[in-house]
């Protein structure tokens, strides 16, 4: 049988890296392996991918299969690779056209009945996949946030059966679009004239907005400096495209995946005064 290549991308802090997904099927005892560096999360896709290939109603080959994930050096984890994973073995068992995984990307976690869950980073790995030319399709969940970027084709797709209906041509899934409404609905900023008094400290946030500048707010507790710099925000411009960008697809790496109706909104922290620099940056093995 032929070799199946699905194209995919595991995340490498905010970017997308580009993966490889290799299905192949030889003669000998039935066995399902996956390599290339995967984490327990991937390794354990292979009950998931089984089980999801046979409640959907196509056939599990009984071949001896092997799944490499390449590049092998680059670390690999969570569910994303389930649907490519599962689709390069239709593929290769001849269920699925080969030709119809041509310029194509896909990440996507699989439920055991088949149907498809959102995925993080799907901002990231929709911005990389239309630098490369490449269309995306993921789960139904991840599309809006996706199609953001507006440089790739974004297909959704609820789950497996709907996937492979699209492959083999019998049903094609619409192309997926932002609304024009995303971000109306945004939680509005906090208003500086709410503050009473403190002219002078209200007279540096507008030039420091103004200038672009860094500012610097010392005093006693209770006087109001946290209340003063949460208003800082909605002094500044807009932010540009590539910014939201920037800030979407950082925030689309936490596991609730990015709020669209914050898109465009300048981001805002508050940590503990008694918080150390090392707890500020970051820090451990999957620090980039």
């Amino acid at each position: 049988m032929p070799l199946a290549i699905v194209q995919s991308r595991a995340l490498t802090g905010v970017h997308a890296a580009a993966v490889a997904v290799e299905c192949d099927l030889g003669p000998g005892l039935p066995t399902f392996a996956v390599v290339g560096l995967a984490e327990t999360a991937v390794k354990e896709s292979r009950d998931r991918v089984r089980s999801a290939i046979q409640n959907s109603g196509f056939e599990f080959p009984a071949r001896r299969m092997v799944v490499n994930l390449a590049p092998a050096d680059l670390p690999k984890d969570g569910g994303r690779f389930d649907l490519p994973i599962a689709i390069g073995i239709l593929a290769a068992s001849g269920q699925i056209p080969l030709k119809a995984l041509d310029n194509l990307e896909m990440i996507g976690e699989l439920a055991l009945d088949g149907s498809l869950r959102p995925v993080t980073g799907a901002l990231s790995s929709s911005l990389a996949a239309g630098q490369a030319g490449h269309a995306l399709l993921l789960p139904e969940g991840s599309a809006v946030e996706a199609a953001l970027a507006r440089t790739a084709p974004v297909l959704a797709c609820r789950n497996l059966a709907e996937a492979v209906a699209h492959l083999r041509g019998a049903k094609p899934l619409p192309e997926t679009v932002p609304h024009d409404e995303i971000g109306i609905n945004a939680i509005p900023y906090p208003d500086l004239r709410d503050v009473r008094g403190q002219e002078t400290v209200k007279r540096a946030l507008i030039i420091a907005a103004v200038g672009g500048h860094h500012i610097l707010l010392s005093g006693p507790p209770g006087t109001g400096k946290s209340m003063l710099a949460a208003r800082l925000p909605g002094l500044l411009p807009p932010l540009r495209r590539s910014e939201a960008l920037e800030v979407a697809a950082i925030h689309s790496l936490q596991s609730g995946g990015f709020d669209v109706q914050r898109w465009g909104q300048r981001p805002f922290r508050s940590p503990h005064h008694s918080a150390s620099s090392a707890a500020l940056v970051g820090g451990g093995c999957d620090f980039h």
